[in-house]
């Protein structure tokens, strides 16, 4: 099967397209051929030798979390996902091969019906963050109505479905985003919206009872100010991976709540998120779908950050 392979850990130049093996399932695995993969953060810093960059075993080796695609085997018979169903989910990357490839071996647990409603370049788009934004504003937050809650990088990948499930939930939401994308996250769902290039949202947003922080500490202290306007005992959950490293000191030292949060597949989850997309309540974005061979490119746009939602490479026609 065709694959992007890395060969060692640094900038884009590490990537190239190869024949690798098939991967074989085994039990409780499915295979599943790949049509669209979708690309996060956590991909283009483990191809830079951060993230998950401990979990690879060695070079050359398929990267890649998000897919959507067709079950090709199933582990018996009777199984809720058969051969010709439509799925998305995450894969086992990087301790197995990942989904930038055109077949994928995936514990069953990690893969769900794909939303009716989309093409497998939307689905592909989901899994990773709507998984983190679900475990975030509903698992760890618990949105509700009358409570508030403040979604930073609102329009990003995680962020713009977080903001659709505090609303959802009946939170009222207020987002940060640069000025083009204040509009539509109002069409969202956002009460509020605060334009973080202009104006400083500790000096317009009335005290939250959760900080969504999508950003942490990597960009005008984001993340330590947003302890500021959380009332006492308020809670904070950081979703970068490394993005906040005294997070939980400074937390305690502000008088309010916070943890990390790691996204952990789940099938029955990615069920709940399929129905809300097929019955209109959640929304995908997806700035650009690119082609294989120009995923270098993909992962340079996704490095460079002021993505709209999310980008999506093409595996093979469906």
């Amino acid at each position: 099967m065709r694959a992007v392979v890395l060969d060692h850990f640094g900038d884009t130049g590490g990537l190239r397209i190869a024949e690798v093996p098939r991967p074989v399932p085994v039990v409780g695995e499915l295979l599943v051929r790949v049509i669209a993969a979708g690309l996060n953060p956590i991909d283009v810093k483990t191809r830079a030798g951060s993230g998950e960059a401990a979990g690879v075993a060695g070079f050359p080796a398929v990267l890649g979390h998000d897919f959507s695609g067709v079950v090709v085997s199933s582990p018996y018979e009777a199984f809720r996902l058969q051969p010709g169903d439509e799925v998305y989910g995450l894969s086992g990357a990087p301790r197995s091969t990942g989904s930038f490839a055109e077949y994928l071996s995936v514990p069953a647990q990690h893969v769900a019906e794909k939303p009716k409603v989309l093409s497998h370049a939307d689905a592909a788009a989901l899994p990773l963050a709507a998984l983190a934004a679900w475990g975030a504003v509903v698992e760890l937050a618990k949105a509700h109505e009358g409570q508030r809650l403040l979604v930073h990088a609102g329009a990003g990948g995680v962020g713009h479905l977080a903001v659709q499930l505090g609303a959802y939930f009946g939170a009222h939401v207020v987002a940060t985003a640069s000025g083009p994308n204040t509009g539509w996250l109002r069409e969202l769902g956002a009460a509020e919206v605060v334009d973080h290039t202009t104006e400083r949202f500790e000096d317009l947003v009335a005290p939250v009872d959760a900080v969504i922080d999508l950003v942490g500490d990597r960009a005008d202290h984001t993340g330590p100010r947003s302890l500021g306007v959380l009332r006492p005992g308020g809670l904070l959950v950081n979703v970068p991976s490394g993005s906040w490293p005294t997070l939980l000191a400074d937390a305690e030292a502000a008088g309010v709540r916070a943890t990390t949060y790691r996204t952990v597949p789940d099938a029955a989850t990615l069920s709940v998120i399929s129905r809300l997309v097929d019955s209109g309540d959640l929304r995908v974005a997806v700035q650009e779908v690119f082609p294989l061979d120009r995923i270098a490119e993909a992962q340079r746009l996704v490095e460079g950050g002021h993505v709209r939602g999310k980008v999506v490479v093409r595996i093979c026609d469906y």
